[in-house]
């Protein structure tokens, strides 16, 4: 059985994860914390930092 490793946003992230759904699961909080952060951004500045609620990350589970 394989290892599984996420790439969001084009850079490898350094966990590893033993099962795909742990690291789907693990993926799609780092998608809820992208568009958190996004959210968060805007409200401090929003002529700094506009945010995009249909701008979604890419991210992709790879198997090692």
């Amino acid at each position: 059985m394989g290892k599984f490793r996420i790439i969001f946003e084009g850079e490898e992230q350094d966990e590893v994860f033993d099962i795909y759904d742990a690291a789907l699961d693990a993926a799609n909080d780092m998608v809820g914390a992208y568009h958190e952060g996004g959210e968060i951004l805007e409200l401090s500045n929003p002529g700094d930092y506009p945010y995009d609620p249909t701008d979604e990350p890419e991210y992709e589970i790879v198997e090692e």
